[in-house]
């Protein structure tokens, strides 16, 4: 029994952070018109009054990492509902995006660690999937099950390595919320009466969706444990 309630504790700390950061997102994605421009259109006009004309924006699919901002492509990427929309939430996460440009302007040394981690994470977590996947094989093949489960161990550390980036980079985020989005959205006025503080949260949310996903990502690595068992 305690086993069972510890897992759902655990489960709940994992999978809360996710289920908060979407559902302030989506709350604040309605009313869909509150705004007269959209969240492409504010992140193009605070670029070029910042003096960044060569930084564009851009619509991605969520699948191909969502809203961000590429130093390397020098883009600043919105989905569509953020890109198209003119919701609060849309027009509070392109600012969070054009404050990572403005990071990256003026050299800002966490923008560009996390950069460099986050290559290192993508060729983590292939290695670790791989390493997971072929442990049981070569404890098999070996006949030595301490093999297997040293390439097990070195699977869950390399896709640990994902969790551990997110929460060391997260100053970068809460940097471009309050740092640089909420001062431009309160000195251009651009907010509405009464938003300031939803906005906020808008900002709480953008910064933490790197955390989110970052626990989120240990579940992965409890996946794989569990499967690891069978």
């Amino acid at each position: 029994m305690h086993i069972v309630a510890l897992t759902v504790l655990i489960v709940a700390f994992l999978i809360g952070p996710s289920m908060w950061v979407q559902h302030v997102l989506r709350k604040y994605s309605e009313p869909a018109d509150r705004y007269p421009g959209t969240g492409g259109e504010l992140a193009r006009h605070l670029l070029d009054r910042l003096n960044l004309h060569h930084i564009g924006v851009e619509s991605v699919d969520a699948a191909k990492g969502g809203d961000h901002y590429d130093p390397q492509a020098g883009m600043v990427r919105l989905t569509p509902d953020k890109f198209s929309g003119r919701s609060l939430t849309a027009i509070t996460v392109a600012a969070h995006e054009v404050g990572h440009a403005m990071q990256d302007r003026d050299g800002f040394a966490p923008l560009r660690w996390r950069t460099n981690l986050i290559k290192v994470v993508a060729v983590s977590n292939k290695a670790g999937a791989g390493l997971l996947v072929v442990a049981p094989v070569v404890g098999l093949l070996t006949r030595t099950p301490v093999a297997g489960l040293l390439f097990a161990a070195g699977g869950v550390i390399s896709l640990g390595t994902g969790a551990l980036v997110h929460l060391v980079t997260l100053p970068t985020e809460f940097d471009a919320s309050f740092g640089r989005a909420l001062p431009i959205l309160k000195g251009d006025d651009i907010l509405l009466p009464g938003d300031q503080r939803h906005a906020k949260r808008l900002l709480t949310a953008a910064a933490l969706t790197y955390v989110s996903s970052a626990l989120m990502s240990l579940l992965n690595v409890g996946r794989w444990l569990a499967i690891l068992r069978r």
